[in-house]
């Protein structure tokens, strides 16, 4: 359309025959255009003959110049679009133009829309009940008594589909049982295609408290790869919805509470780090993200400490964010860290004070949380709303 404009900017109309007269409308020989006074404005081309403007039209403010002079294209252009704008009616051509257009572009944009949905990934966990089988690709040793297992996902593009704060249950038939387990990935949504979780393998004979071991860690280890594993979820009472902001039940029937945290304080024993790293992942990956994070990790000796280096390097990344300390029942000598069991002081120094905007997770072997924290967060303070328990 502004093509058009231009070019009729620079169309030079038609002059008529009559010689030149003051004004615009033939001066003393015609009638003068409305608001405007016979004569007035100076010598100029006519407007009368072949390119005479219709009457109702507003006439440019300035004349074009004579043939031969000089002539300001800006003043011109803004002229006649003026008369193009305020006089002339749209033709049903042009109506239907504009309308075959207008629907062209929103068919663009629709379909840009539907293309970018598209590109979504295919979540795998699309029915929280039931079972999804997922192949084992790989099988690799963290530690003496841990092993990462990677699961393949339906395809290269799937993603699992495990909002933050979830977990999910591994099952199989085991001896003739039927036995069920939770564990937490240590990857996320952003990774397609597979799934990988780090579990503390209990051999028999090894832990006098359990002389069988653990019959799923076990299993799991004794699989070969290729072999399939059923998966069921997403599952758990609370799930991060970023900002600082949970959502959490009392009990698998009840509706979510919101929570908002500023403060996060988190203790974990053993393989319970694996929620607790999913969670730090999913807040100091937003730069927006106000929550400041301390964990408080505990082990038995140094080479139980599992997913140590992606912790410290989150640290290292992070040191105004996320606060990190270790606590052995064990430690090597020159440790740098707490010795024990996790204890009211402990908590008390390293992980933020009882408040409003205060939540603590606890997530390891039962006696630790249940002998060792709850009674020391009774004793400091912390409200039953102030902690949760996964």
């Amino acid at each position: 359309m502004c093509l058009r404009l231009t070019e009729l900017c620079l169309l030079e109309p038609k002059r008529s025959k009559r010689p030149p007269t003051e004004g615009w409308g033939g001066g003393a020989g015609g009638a003068a255009p409305p608001g405007r006074a016979p004569g007035s404005g100076g010598k100029g081309w006519s407007a009368g003959g072949p390119a005479r403007l219709p009457a109702h039209l507003p006439r440019p403010h300035r004349p074009l110049p004579p043939r031969g002079a000089l002539w300001d294209p800006a003043a011109g252009c803004a002229a006649s679009s003026a008369v193009l704008v305020m006089g002339l009616q749209p033709s049903p051509v042009l109506l239907a133009s504009l309308g075959v257009g207008l629907l062209t572009l929103a068919g663009v944009a629709l379909g840009a829309y539907l293309v970018r949905r598209s590109r979504r990934p295919p979540v795998t966990l699309l029915d929280p009940n039931e079972k999804y089988r997922l192949r084992l690709l790989d099988k690799t040793t963290v530690n003496h008594n841990t092993k990462r297992f990677r699961f393949a996902l339906p395809t290269a593009h799937h993603v699992l589909g495990l909002p933050v704060g979830k977990h999910v249950y591994l099952s199989a038939r085991i001896d003739g049982n039927l036995v069920i387990r939770p564990y937490t990935p240590v990857t996320s949504d952003e990774d397609q295609g597979y799934v990988d979780l780090v579990i503390k393998v209990y051999l028999k004979g090894v832990h006098p408290k359990f002389p069988e071991g653990g019959k799923m860690s076990q299993y799991l280890d004794s699989l070969k790869i290729g072999d399939m594993v059923e998966f069921r979820g997403p599952s758990g009472l609370l799930t991060y919805a970023g900002k600082g902001k949970f959502n959490i039940q009392p009990n698998k029937k009840a509706p979510p509470e919101a929570c908002v945290a500023r403060n996060l304080g988190m203790i974990a024993g053993g393989t319970g780090i694996t929620p607790m790293l999913q969670l730090i992942r999913a807040i100091l990956k937003d730069p927006e993200d106000p929550t400041q994070c301390s964990l408080l990790f505990a082990n038995q000796t140094e080479k139980d400490i599992i997913l140590r280096e992606d912790l410290e390097e989150l640290q290292a990344r992070h040191p105004n964010r996320f606060k990190l300390w270790f606590t052995l029942d064990h430690p090597p000598e020159g440790w740098a860290y707490s010795k024990g069991f996790v204890s009211a002081d402990m908590i008390r120094e390293r992980l933020p004070a009882p408040g409003e905007d205060t939540l603590l997770l606890l997530c390891g072997p039962p006696p630790m949380v249940q002998q060792a924290c709850h009674p020391s967060l009774d004793k400091l303070g912390y409200s039953p709303k102030m902690r949760f328990t996964y």
